[in-house]
């Protein structure tokens, strides 16, 4: 008996943190001229733009020129240093991120989009103990983001510590309550650490938000029989 694909397991890359402002992803999507480069060289988040868009050419090098002149204007600039920390992900370079990452962190040490990305460069470095300390500092710097708070426990869980994962999605929920990904995994992780009523508990909410969701309702009638037996 098991609802849903499976959690996560800790060695997977998650989503990689989006805070670009809306104005700069609407840059990227165009070549800028020569005339516009010239007259924002000394603006990070114009060097951001083309680094973007080297990037997207497949032009390593020249889109990890730009990311550091980015963050040569401006050390705390977190949307260069997280896209070239994204790009020595692309080209296993997850060493040089981690650098990149944690003097980005040294300049802007309350930014939690930082954070998060280098907890994800530390699970591919398979440093856990390293990557759960990030994690927890992504979410409790960003209580509002459920995302970190969800990645934070899912990796608890995934390195054996079931209980205090359990309990920060739990508090994630009160904050989140109709978050499907919390919901799910509260559902998945009380069913493997044997609390079938609070698996049940937690299945059913998510059973409201999702009421056409057949697999989902034929496992609350799987649980339930458990639980009767």
């Amino acid at each position: 008996m098991a609802y849903g694909s499976g959690l996560p397991t800790f060695s997977r890359r998650f989503r990689r943190p989006t805070n670009r402002t809306p104005i700069v992803r609407l840059l990227t999507a165009q070549p800028p001229s020569s005339s516009l480069r010239k007259l924002n060289a000394d603006r990070p988040e114009a060097r951001l733009t083309l680094g973007s868009f080297r990037a997207r050419r497949g032009e390593t090098k020249e889109a990890e020129a730009e990311y550091k002149a980015a963050l040569k204007i401006a050390p705390q600039f977190a949307p260069a240093a997280v896209n070239l920390a994204d790009l020595y992900r692309q080209t296993g370079r997850d060493a040089d991120g981690e650098v990149v990452l944690r003097a980005a962190i040294a300049a802007s040490p309350k930014d939690a989009g930082l954070h998060y990305a280098l907890g994800l460069a530390l699970v591919r470095l398979k440093r856990s103990d390293d990557a759960l300390a990030e994690l927890q500092k992504a979410a409790e710097l960003a209580p509002e983001n459920e995302h970190y708070a969800y990645v934070y426990g899912v990796a608890l869980n995934s390195t054996g510590h079931s209980d205090e994962a359990r309990n920060i999605l739990a508090n994630a929920l009160t904050r989140h309550p109709d978050n499907r990904e919390i919901l799910t995994a509260l559902v998945q992780i009380n069913q493997q650490a044997g609390d079938l009523v609070l698996a049940l508990r937690y299945a059913e909410s998510l059973a409201s938000l999702t009421p056409n969701d057949q697999n989902l309702q034929r496992y609350l009638e799987e649980l339930r029989r458990t639980i009767r037996r």
